[in-house]
Formats: C-alpha cells, sequence, structure tokens
C-alpha cells in the first residue's frame, strides 16, 4: 500500500535525481513544491522550461548563454589573448567573483576522468585547441580544480598546446587541494590567479 499519492511519489523521485539531493531533502522539496499556490507552482516550473529552451553554449567559449555571445566573449574590453579554462560554468562565476581577472574563458564541461568513462572527447578540447589554432591567444591559464581529474586534464591540455607555442599556466595553489573552485573565497582565487605559474 502506498503511503502518498503517485504524483507525490514521482515529484519526490525527480528532486532525488538532483546532485547532492538525498531521499529525505528531495521529499521536503516535493511537499514544499505542494504547499505553493498554484500561480508560484506555475512559475517554478516555467523558470525551468524557459532555462531549458533558451539557455545554450556560447559557440566561442562553451560557456551558458542566452545570447548569440556569452557577454564575456561580447566585451572588447576583455582581453582576448588570454583564455583561463575551467572544468564547469559555475567556475566561470567564481572567478569572475574575484573582479581580477579581465581575460575570457573556455568552459570544458568536465574533466578527464577514466574511473567515470569520461575522456579527452567528452569535453571541450577541441574547441579549446580550434581557438588558439586561430592565433591571437598568448597565454591559457588551467584553472582545473586541484584534484586528480583536475591535475590529469590540465596535464593533458598542456601537452596538446606545447607545439603551438603558447604560455600554459596553471594557477598557483592558493586553492587548497581536493577543494572546489565554486567554494574558494575572492582572495583565494585572486592569489592563486596572481600565483599562476608555467606547466612544465
Amino acid at each position: 500500500m502506498r503511503s502518498f499519492p503517485v504524483a507525490l511519489e514521482r515529484l519526490t523521485e525527480q528532486f532525488a535525481r538532483l546532485p547532492g539531493i538525498g531521499s529525505k531533502t528531495a521529499q521536503r522539496l516535493a511537499f514544499h513544491v505542494l504547499s505553493l499556490p498554484l500561480e508560484s507552482a506555475e512559475e517554478f516550473a516555467n523558470a525551468i522550461l524557459d532555462a531549458k529552451k533558451t539557455v545554450h553554449l556560447c559557440p566561442v567559449c562553451q560557456n551558458l548563454t542566452d545570447r548569440e555571445l556569452c557577454p564575456i566573449c561580447d566585451d572588447e574590453q576583455r582581453d582576448h589573448g588570454l583564455i583561463c579554462v575551467v572544468a564547469e560554468a559555475k567556475d566561470v562565476v567564481a572567478m569572475e567573483r574575484a573582479r581580477e581577472y579581465n581575460g575570457v574563458y573556455h568552459v570544458l564541461h568536465g574533466v578527464i576522468s577514466p574511473l567515470s568513462h569520461v575522456g579527452p572527447d567528452d569535453i571541450r578540447v577541441r574547441e579549446l585547441l580550434s581557438r588558439v589554432a586561430e592565433g591571437n591567444v598568448r597565454e591559457v591559464i588551467m584553472a582545473t580544480n586541484p584534484d586528480t581529474e583536475g591535475e590529469a586534464t590540465a596535464m593533458y591540455i598542456s601537452r596538446l598546446l606545447r607545439p603551438m607555442e603558447i604560455r600554459v599556466t596553471r594557477l598557483a595553489y592558493g586553492i587548497p587541494v581536493g577543494s572546489q573552485l565554486e567554494y574558494a573565497d575572492e582572495i583565494t582565487l585572486l592569489r592563486a590567479l596572481e600565483g599562476r605559474r608555467e606547466i612544465e
């Protein structure tokens, strides 16, 4: 015998599929959504649908945007000869919080992880190589997380970029090993940017 209506169970299951959401939290979220007025619930549902329909990848940097180009790529005041490579779009937000970086970005949408069956062809490495091959890029900063997968990805990409004779640097270890960029504070990110080093 079921404890809850089928629709409520389905809603709970959908919340539980989100990263970092366990079954109890999923159930709390489902009950909260049910307690909303119909108008608020429709706004919530429409916000999800609208984001899915309008947000896409920037054709240049692979960041998320709802315009033809993302605002950073479209900004002529930014230094387009300096590319900061990050694993996820949320890392761009973390870097921008420091307000010290004036270059552009490239979002990989993942890192190389053999244990998770993610190889170089599963992330946006080819798009980065194409950007650099077009010329006008003088430095690529590898800003993947300082964990095993992030380091492996940075080393792999640096080897591919080496023949192109551009400077390839890595964020300095102002960011603790094993941590995530999105949780780093502005001062830590600033020191990491200032202390970046050449990848050997």
